[in-house]
């Protein structure tokens, strides 16, 4: 496929409608400063890909009801400004500026903001171990290698999906090691390096990590402030043709949304229609903490059942070290994923999977404490930033266990480097998503201890501070 052909190009409406009342933008000043900041920061938030082509000025031009003079004098400081590459003979496509940052001198970490997970429920898990020892005697009879997991384990997924409304067999399950892990196995399975994989922008950094270490193309679609574009996503379906999407649909990472019911059935169609295979990564979907989440996104597919493998994992439920992930997927997937996974790893230890089987059916007894821990420190979060940086806009969503939160003014990367020189580790907006973008955001998970919570806050705005020259506010009391 040549570049041409493999280069997005931005539909003149949808990107019309991003840019939305973008005249307040220009104030008193001339209207093309206006329109050309408002371009600029759809790419530097990730909603417009870096490297995709700018409609042509004429079509722009009468999408916003604009002189063409107007929207050439904002290409022409876009790329004066590095925003935007032109080509002779062909329409600009959007870009970043090349930087040189300077290098970060990192101290030890006195706080760590850096993962969203809880620790263990200690007694539970102690319980659950104590029940996997006295379990695993069968089992030594034999080598202990399990490529698809043991069957009690098997089980116990598979009862879970039942329940949520998506009928599941334990022949449908395939347990591994992590979630991260699974997605691994389907890469491996299911591309070549060079090829493109959908990805919602902001997205799941360590997805984007495996992607990369396959050599794979993520191929992003920004989110809105309420959630999915579904036309975008169609588009950019029916334009590239990826061989693979990946979506994150129950509280998603890191804007905690969920995809509501009515929406799923049509990006369900949406797949079945356009032949896109689909992980669909249910790893946080335990924990909501104002609504429910929906039923499976596989229950949604009424056709094409098969173009969806579900990734799970205990990690943010229950522990992280169990190291327990599992996909969920038709025989036939399951099976071609097998063959290639002898190749890759021999299987997921037998001890922690039992553990988890007991763990999953103490579920009732463990995660409502868990949502309630959430749910607190949630709060405490929110009121910690409206104290010590009221200028920053948390994203609204429901579930999860982090803060997706727009910055004023787009330093996420300087901010995370002053962070780490005075030990607090956070990464930048730009982790989660594609070609360095996501600047006017940073996530903040609400995972840590009260104390722990409020000393990263705290070491957060400073670093915050020092990036933008502003004085602390005036200190009020934390009332959550």
């Amino acid at each position: 496929m040549t570049e041409a052909l493999a280069t997005r190009s931005l539909n003149v409406d949808l990107l019309a409608r991003e840019l939305g009342n973008w005249r307040t933008s220009s104030q008193s000043g001339p209207a093309y400063h206006g329109l050309a900041d408002a371009v600029r920061l759809l790419i530097v938030d990730g909603r417009v890909p870096v490297g995709a082509r700018l409609p042509s000025e004429r079509a722009l031009a009468e999408a916003l009801r604009v002189s063409r003079t107007t929207v050439t004098a904002a290409y022409t400081q876009l790329r004066d400004d590095g925003y935007l590459n032109a080509r002779r003979g062909a329409r600009s496509t959007t870009a970043l500026p090349v930087t040189h940052p300077a290098p970060i001198r990192s101290t030890a970490a006195a706080a760590n903001l850096a993962a969203a997970t809880l620790a263990a429920p200690a007694s539970a898990a102690a319980r659950a171990f104590a029940d996997a020892a006295e379990q695993v005697t069968p089992y030594l009879a034999d080598i202990g290698i399990e490529l698809t997991g043991v069957p009690p384990l098997r089980t116990a997924i598979a009862e879970r999906y039942c329940a949520r409304g998506l009928p599941t067999e334990p022949d449908e399950i395939m347990v591994t090691t992590g979630a991260l892990h699974a997605i691994g196995l389907i890469l491996a399975t299911y591309t070549q390096p060079d090829d493109r994989v959908l990805v919602e922008q902001p997205t799941y950094h360590g997805a984007l990590a495996a992607m990369a270490s396959r050599g794979v193309r993520p191929v992003p679609v920004g989110m809105t402030p309420d959630g999915w574009e579904l036309d975008a996503i169609e588009a950019t379906i029916r334009q590239l043709a990826p061989n693979l999407a990946y979506l994150i649909p129950d509280n998603q990472n890191p804007t905690g949304m969920t995809l509501p019911a009515g929406d799923r059935k049509r990006l369900a169609q949406i797949i079945s229609d356009t032949r896109t295979r689909t992980i669909v990564d249910e790893t946080i979907t335990d924990m909501w903490l104002d609504e429910q989440c929906p039923p499976p996104f596989a229950a949604a597919m009424t056709a094409r059942r098969d173009l969806v493998l579900t990734v799970g994992s205990m990690s943010k439920s229950f522990w992280g070290g169990l190291r327990i992930g599992w996909i969920r997927a038709d025989r036939s997937s399951l099976a071609t994923i097998g063959a290639m996974r002898p190749a890759i790893d021999m299987g997921t230890p037998i001890v922690e999977q039992l553990a988890a089987a007991s763990l999953l059916a103490a579920e009732s007894e463990v995660l409502p404490e868990r949502r309630d821990i959430l749910r607190s420190r949630r709060a405490l979060l929110l009121a910690l930033l409206a104290t010590h940086l009221p200028d920053w806009r948390p994203a609204p969503g429901k579930g999860g266990m982090s803060l997706w939160v727009r910055l004023p003014v787009p330093m996420s990367s300087a901010l995370s480097a002053a962070a780490s020189r005075m030990g607090l580790e956070i990464p930048p907006g730009p982790r989660f998503g594609v070609d360095g973008t996501l600047e006017r955001f940073i996530r903040v998970p609400y995972t840590l201890p009260d104390d722990q919570l409020v000393e990263a806050v705290e070491l957060l705005a400073r670093a915050w501070r020092s990036v933008t020259g502003l004085t602390a506010p005036e200190p009020t009391a934390v009332v959550v």
